[in-house]
């Protein structure tokens, strides 16, 4: 039978379209759910165009995944070195492998609590992240049912593995084997380096919060996109022999760097914007003395019946309760009286002293009062193999100085209430060096890490 084609307009893409099956998918209950789980939380109380929501950034992810899995499976664009694994076009396997991307790419966000991210710490069972969620969900009666109506049929495995990634999944030990060409269509989805999750959120993030940092010319990137054989990391070696990798010719290196920039400056200047990481904490603080086992449920119904309006209905109703367990903390998000900024991270602070300086004005105040607001973010570098014009594989870092010195998000906040904010600044101001010589020398730390 063939497949109609349906199209939605969206803010990023212009339109996204999509076939019979995938509707089905779109309109079954764990996806329609994210249409009321917003993308990045309480931001829209910093950011108000930041209202955007799971449902058009997963529609988002299945258009560029889909975009990305016909570049680099199109003929003229394949190697002989990797022509094997590539499914060859027109045949079975290059239309299933197809429909199992985008169809991955559309359920990769099933599992996310309500507000996403800001929900999840601490406030799911031991063992469960939201990953693990999205794979029970995939299994579930009726998502089996779903696609096993396909022609042909799709295991729910296949999309769990491209849904997760190899990482995930070995680190959820949930006993499936990746195939190389398996890891390179994880890769399309949630890579580090290109997946299409990653370039969504940044160009939606930024179109929505109406901050530029997030934009990068991901239609070059993804024209550039090739499967090729992985390198040697050591700069001037060559390589060629390794697995197949996703990576890019070396045309869409200065894109690749722009992508990698631009999530630098969006965790700068929005996922680490302190008042958005103050908001954080009062919600989670909320969420703890309102869900009655302190934990979101992790059955598929129980996960389905939570969304962002029950949680905002609640928080409504305890802010007007001053006998609500959950009073405190709904009226800071309602009042908008967050926790504010006593001390931010300076170039020249060690390691740690951002942390220290928390509990110790944690001890010396009221703890309910004092909040560290985030961590430095990691700024690996993303490690890819680089087509170079002569046909021989370069690494990423071995090719740009750009991942060589990718810097590291490290804004990091001692964040408290406002009526107690210039007596922690006194407080900082005059204890600052004595913590600082209280903090364990990192040189002696890693003298006992190289003797262990």
């Amino acid at each position: 039978m063939t497949q109609r084609l349906h199209e939605v307009r969206d803010a990023v893409h212009v339109f996204i379209a999509f076939d019979d099956d995938e509707r089905t998918v779109i309109d079954s209950r764990p996806f329609q759910r994210l249409r009321d789980i917003h993308q990045l939380a309480l931001s829209y109380l910093v950011y108000p165009g930041a209202s955007h929501k799971r449902f058009e950034h997963s529609l988002g992810v299945m258009e560029l995944a889909g975009r990305i899995y016909d570049v680099v499976t199109r003929p003229d664009k394949i190697t002989d070195d990797v022509r094997d694994v590539v499914p060859a076009v027109g045949g079975r396997d290059h239309g299933y492998w197809r429909s199992v991307v985008r169809m991955a790419a559309l359920c990769h966000d099933l599992g996310h609590l309500p507000f996403s991210h800001a929900a999840e710490d601490d406030l799911l069972p031991y063992g469960w992240d939201h990953e693990r969620i999205t794979r029970e969900i995939i299994h579930s009666d009726d998502m089996v049912a779903i696609l096993g109506s396909f022609r042909p049929q799709i295991p729910p495995d296949d999309v769990v593995k491209l849904a997760l990634g190899p990482r995930k999944v070995e680190a959820l030990r949930l006993g499936l084997d990746f195939t190389t060409l398996d890891g390179i269509l994880a890769e399309m989805i949630v890579g580090d380096a290109f997946g299409a999750d990653r370039m969504d959120y940044l160009l939606r993030d930024s179109l929505h919060t109406g901050a530029v940092y997030g934009r990068f010319d991901h239609h070059r990137l993804i024209d550039t996109l090739r499967i090729v054989p992985s390198a040697p990391r050591e700069a001037g070696e060559t390589g060629g022999a390794g697995d197949p990798e996703l990576g890019c010719e070396r045309g869409g290196l200065y894109s690749a760097e722009a992508l990698a920039l631009a999530r630098y400056f969006m965790f700068a200047q929005v996922y680490f914007h302190p008042t958005r990481l103050a908001y954080n904490e009062h919600l989670k603080d909320f969420l703890n003395a309102w869900l009655e086992h302190d934990t979101f449920p992790t059955g598929c119904d129980g996960h389905l019946s939570y969304s962002d309006s029950r949680v905002l209905v609640a928080i409504d109703e305890a802010a007007r309760d001053t006998a609500h367990p959950g009073h405190p903390h709904a009226r800071r998000i309602v009042k908008r009286d967050h926790f504010k900024v006593a001390y931010q991270r300076r170039p020249e602070d060690p390691p740690g002293l951002v942390a220290a300086l928390t509990e110790q004005v944690a001890g010396n105040f009221e703890a309910t009062l004092v909040r560290h607001g985030a961590s430095p973010k990691r700024g690996d570098p993303p490690e890819f193999p680089v087509r170079e014009r002569n046909g021989a594989s370069t690494h990423s870092v071995a090719s740009s100085d750009v991942f060589k010195r990718l810097p590291v998000s490290a804004d990091e906040y001692v964040l408290v209430d406002g009526g107690v904010r210039a007596e922690v600044e006194t407080w900082i101001q005059a204890n600052r060096e004595n913590v600082i010589q209280s903090l364990p020398d990192p040189a002696e730390d890693h003298d006992k890490e190289g003797s262990q």
